[in-house]
C-alpha cells in the first residue's frame, strides 16, 4: 500500500480501548454505531440459538477490522467478545466512509478480506455437516495456526491454542469431552503435540487432507484491485 494508505488506515487507530477476556465488546441485537481494528489479543464473534446456545463464527486476530457486518445493518448481527486481554481501537461509520471514498483500493482490499471470511465460514458451515469430528478440529487448528502466521512470521509449526476445548466446541459443533477426545486423537494419530498451552502441527499436509482444509488466504486474485491514487 501507499504511504498515503497507511495513514489513513493509522488514523482509525488514533482511539484506544483495552477489554479483558471475557467482555464483551458489541452485543448481538444492540445498536451498532462503531467499527472496530483488534490491535492486541484475541477474540470471537458469534450468535446465540433458540436453544441457548452459542455459535463461534470466527475467531478475530490483530489488524482484523472488526464488527464491518454491522455496516448493512441498524443493528448489531453478532456479538463481540475478548478471548483474552484485548485493545480495540473504535471508531465510528462515518470514519469508514471517508477511507473508502478516498482510497478505492483500501476498500477494495477490505472487500476481499472481508469475502475470504465468507468463503472460510462457508467451509465451516459445509464442514459441520459433512465431517467428522476430527475434521472439525483438526481444520480449525489449521485455521488458528494460519491466521496467526499473517501477522507473526515466527510461527511456523507451533502456535499458542489460547481457547479452551468449551470454545473450540462452540466453533465446531461439538461438546468439549468431545473436543477432548478429538485432540487425543489427532496427538495419538501423530499429526499435532501439545505442550503447556501451545499445539505444534507435526504433519501440515496429512492434517490438512484428513481435515479437508484448504486455506483460503492462499490463491487470492488481486490484479482487479484500482490503481493507487
Amino acid at each position: 500500500m501507499t504511504d498515503s494508505e497507511h495513514k489513513a488506515l493509522d488514523r482509525l487507530e488514533e482511539r484506544q480501548r483495552v477489554l479483558r477476556r471475557g467482555a464483551t465488546l458489541q452485543r448481538e441485537n444492540e445498536s451498532a454505531e462503531e467499527l472496530f481494528v483488534l490491535r492486541k489479543g484475541v477474540m470471537m464473534s458469534s450468535v446465540l440459538l433458540d436453544d441457548g446456545s452459542r455459535q463461534i463464527l470466527r475467531f478475530l486476530f490483530p489488524g482484523d477490522m472488526i464488527g464491518t457486518a454491522a455496516l448493512a445493518y441498524r443493528d448489531a448481527p453478532e456479538t463481540l467478545t475478548a478471548l483474552s486481554e484485548a485493545t480495540v481501537c473504535p471508531f465510528d461509520k462515518n470514519a469508514f466512509s471517508v477511507l473508502t471514498a478516498a482510497h478505492p483500493r483500501v476498500a477494495g482490499l477490505i472487500y476481499v478480506v472481508s469475502q475470504i471470511e465468507r468463503v472460510s465460514l462457508t467451509d465451516r458451515l459445509a464442514s459441520l455437516g459433512r465431517t467428522s469430528a476430527k475434521a472439525r478440529v483438526g481444520a480449525l487448528l489449521l485455521e488458528l495456526r494460519n491466521r496467526q502466521r499473517t501477522t507473526d512470521k515466527s510461527i511456523v509449526d507451533e502456535f499458542t491454542l489460547g481457547l479452551t476445548q468449551e470454545e473450540i466446541g462452540d466453533a465446531t459443533g461439538l461438546t468439549a469431552v468431545h473436543v477432548n477426545r478429538m485432540l487425543r486423537q489427532l496427538e495419538d494419530d501423530g499429526m499435532i503435540a501439545r505442550t503447556g498451552g501451545k499445539v505444534r502441527l507435526l504433519d501440515d499436509a496429512a492434517l490438512a487432507q484428513a481435515s479437508n482444509y484448504v486455506d483460503r488466504f492462499e490463491g487470492l486474485d488481486l490484479s482487479w484491485l484500482p490503481a493507487a491514487r
